[in-house]
């Protein structure tokens, strides 16, 4: 489970265009977006943390990962 610090995420589109996202590169992956946080929570991800920045900025989000 990896969670992303996603700053720019601020209503339900965003999760939604998130989930999508994630969702389509990784179809095995679990999302969870927590708006109060602006956190992006992923398990069973199959893509390394790495690739699945990328898919967020392709989706038009900045992220990075929460050590």
């Amino acid at each position: 489970m990896t969670r992303f610090d996603v700053p720019e995420m601020s209503c339900g589109h965003c999760s939604a265009t998130i989930t999508k996202a994630i969702g389509t590169v990784d179809a095995g992956a679990s999302v969870e977006c927590d708006l109060a946080t602006h956190t992006v929570t992923v398990a069973k991800a199959s893509l390394s943390d790495e690739a699945l920045v990328a898919t967020l900025k392709a989706a038009g989000y900045a992220a990075s990962p929460v050590r």
